[in-house]
């Protein structure tokens, strides 16, 4: 589980390094853009959850894409920035989620397994306010970005693996298909922190545990690298 953060994490490193050997070589830009590229790690939680539902293992997640920097003053340290991207989240809990003929069935299972989730796979769209204090020919330099991102869920699924039978998997359509979110990005040079929480829930209105409503709501909290 930990070998693709691990992998993520040394191409970050050398990506960087590469990126900054080149922004070296390259003559003072006074029309430069900045953070255009980016990649994530998150470690996922779910808040506003029934008392009974806990987390389990570590819930990782990954993110990529692009966002075209869009410079407001003539310094270019404030800007907006509007993108396109892909995310990959899962979320390791006790709720198990059955698939039965009148539709997907919530209970909280024992300690007798070994994984159990709920993993979406994501299209994103960020929206950031953006101030940095770079210049032409400085690479290290603050940001603070802030703002919102839309989500579309194309790929949503359950999956259990127990300790002594086959695993169960199959896509869940009680996962919502839209979500958005706030999010925050905050650092210096290549290592940034990220957060973002969500303003609707995981899954479809309706859906519930018993006589609750499964109302999570998705927190990440990780790292974010720009590159370019």
């Amino acid at each position: 589980m930990m070998k693709p953060c691990f992998y993520v994490l040394m191409f970050l490193c050398c990506a960087n390094v590469m990126a900054q050997a080149v922004n070296d070589s390259v003559v003072s830009d006074e029309r430069y853009l900045e953070d255009q590229f980016y990649i994530g790690i998150t470690y996922n939680f779910l808040v506003a959850q029934p008392e009974s539902v806990s987390q389990r293992n570590l819930s990782y997640g990954l993110q990529a894409g692009f966002i075209k920097d869009i410079p407001l003053n003539h310094s270019r340290t404030t800007a907006l920035g509007i993108g396109f991207g892909y995310g990959v989240y899962s979320y390791y809990t006790n709720l198990l989620a059955s698939e039965t003929a009148d539709g997907v069935v919530y209970s909280v299972i024992d300690d007798d397994f070994k994984r159990n989730k709920v993993e979406t796979h994501m299209l994103e769209v960020p929206f950031e306010v953006r101030w940095r204090n770079s210049t032409p020919s400085e690479y290290k330099f603050w940001r603070l970005y802030a703002g919102v991102k839309f989500g579309y869920v194309f790929g949503g699924r359950s999956k259990l693996v127990p300790n002594d039978t086959p695993k169960v998997s199959f896509y869940n359509n009680d996962i919502r298909d839209f979500h958005y979110g706030v999010t925050l990005n905050f650092g210096y040079n290549t290592f940034n922190l990220h957060a973002y929480y969500a303003l609707n829930s995981l899954f479809n209105d309706g859906v519930v545990l018993g006589d609750e409503s499964l109302n999570s709501k998705p927190l990440r909290i990780g790292l974010i690298f720009y590159i370019l």
